[in-house]
């Protein structure tokens, strides 16, 4: 047999993968959808990049750790004077002048240290704001004690369950709810400050406690599917934390 009539057997080298973008991966699954992912009606393509990003990551997405859920408030409290887009974009800047949100450091804020969180010469927010925080982190840590956690107490007003509305339409949203009212009656008068039902349902919004993104949007049911991933481990949670005070009632 002659040479050429040989043929060589080689492998032939493999095209390294690169992970696809959340759009390409629509479009893998389905050459007909080309169209850009749907999002909720109040982002655009004209959308700050950093708020777009809060809106597809964080926004609507169940939150039970007492410092993040103290972070949300707090902006939501700023929305009375910023945007979301200006207050995500002074995120890092929030961050260290209120140690990363730390109610326990924040309680203990003195009227010259309160006073001296600025951006470029101006208050942070507004002075009545900046002494509403001070106060919500005391009122905060009173909290903890008496229910275990922030988030205990914050969640509990929905029975521990996120509420999903499935609004079509963005002016469907409301801007506020029985239980936001409900929720805003008793952190005042527990002592919070500047906590609305207005507020409050913001508040509920963002820390995913109900699930206001549109039902057309593709983050609504992801939003959905984490409640169902995260809600075993905390009705655990609930039941283990039941039981320590049943067995220290029986005990005394």
């Amino acid at each position: 047999m002659s040479r050429k009539a040989v043929k060589r057997k080689g492998v032939k080298p493999v095209k390294a993968k690169v992970a696809l973008t959340a759009d390409e991966v629509v479009k893998e699954i389905s050459p007909v959808i080309s169209q850009p992912l749907k999002r909720c009606d109040w982002i655009t393509p004209f959308s700050d990049p950093m708020y777009k990003s809060f809106h597809d990551e964080e926004w609507g997405v169940p939150v039970h750790d007492d410092r993040k859920l103290f972070e949300l408030l707090v902006f939501s409290q700023a929305l009375a004077e910023l945007s979301w887009p200006a207050i995500l974009n002074r995120r890092d800047i929030f961050r260290k002048l209120f140690d990363n949100f730390d109610p326990s450091s924040i309680a203990q804020f003195t009227e010259k240290k309160m006073l001296s969180l600025k951006v470029d010469g101006n208050l942070l927010l507004s002075e009545p704001k900046l002494r509403a925080v001070v106060e919500n982190a005391k009122q905060a840590l009173k909290v903890q004690q008496e229910f275990g956690s922030f988030s205990n107490y914050s969640w509990g007003f929905l029975h521990h369950k996120p509420s999903r509305n499935g609004f079509r339409y963005a002016r469907q949203v409301p801007v506020k709810t029985p239980k936001a009212e409900a929720m805003s009656k008793d952190m005042m008068q527990r002592g919070f400050r500047c906590v609305g039902p207005t507020v409050v349902y913001s508040f509920m919004q963002v820390a995913g406690i109900v699930n206001d993104h549109l039902v057309t949007c593709f983050r609504y049911q992801e939003c959905n599917t984490n409640v169902k991933k995260d809600i075993k481990p905390k009705i655990e949670e609930i039941e283990s934390l039941a039981k320590d005070v049943e067995n220290t009632c029986l005990s005394r």
